[in-house]
């Protein structure tokens, strides 16, 4: 923890935006292609923006200031999105086609789900953590072990396999578990990680089979919705 918030402020942008440029210039020079890249920023962006909570004091106006990385990554996606910023690099890195207009729909509410998260639940409750971590590593992964490993169709939505499913699962739950480890360790929350463990576990199974639903362009919104309120049932 920083005594100075406006320091821990600086760090938690400086680290997310490092994160961001790094996967941008792999997917410009063609290191990886742009559904790894794409998911890479997916999964990797939330843990670090999260961790950094971490660094700020318990100053109730701290929940805003770390809202403002996200928002500020958002502001920049929409731009790029609508054409006002020429970013090749980013389009390249968050979008499968090349258009920018992709950015629109999902990274922008990616970004937006972050600022309400960060708002809403902070420090406060695991909620938010849970459901940025779903959103992160489950819907990540998913689409990664889907792409490898995702044969076996299921039957209620042939777009989706079985390996994406379970890697939504699986995603889903190490990163939620282990980025509340985090916080439970730091004294944060209270409970003890035992009982947060079958908590955990249902929020992700719930979580698995709602991204599997043919809701295209949406499964941000019904992944982090379904998250929220299993959180409230548990916590």
């Amino acid at each position: 923890m920083l005594d100075n918030n406006i320091l821990a402020l600086i760090v938690t942008f400086v680290v997310a935006l490092l994160w961001l440029r790094i996967n941008d210039y792999a997917a410009e020079r063609g290191w990886v292609d742009t559904h790894l890249s794409r998911k890479l920023i997916h999964i990797g962006t939330g843990p670090l923006f999260v961790l950094c909570w971490l660094l700020f004091n318990d100053e109730k106006i701290n929940r805003y200031l770390a809202a403002l990385v996200p928002l500020l990554f958002t502001l920049q996606f929409l731009m790029i999105g609508i054409g006002v910023i020429k970013d090749e690099a980013s389009v390249k890195a968050m979008s499968r086609t090349g258009d920018r207009r992709e950015i629109l729909r999902g990274p922008l509410y990616y970004g937006i789900i972050f600022v309400i998260l960060t708002i809403v639940y902070w420090r406060d409750s695991p909620i938010g953590i849970i459901a940025l971590m779903l959103l992160c590593g489950g819907d990540g992964l998913a689409d990664i072990f889907g792409r490898k490993w995702g044969i076996k169709k299921l039957f209620w939505n042939k777009q989706k396999s079985y390996a994406g499913m379970a890697g939504m699962l699986v995603g889903g739950w190490l990163l939620s578990a282990m980025i509340v480890w985090f916080f439970s360790a730091a004294g944060i929350f209270q409970k003890p990680m035992g009982e947060l463990v079958l908590p955990l576990i249902i929020i992700s199974m719930v979580s698995a089979i709602v991204e599997t639903l043919p809701f295209k362009n949406v499964d941000n919104l019904t992944i982090t919705l379904t998250s929220v309120i299993l959180g409230h049932l548990f916590f």
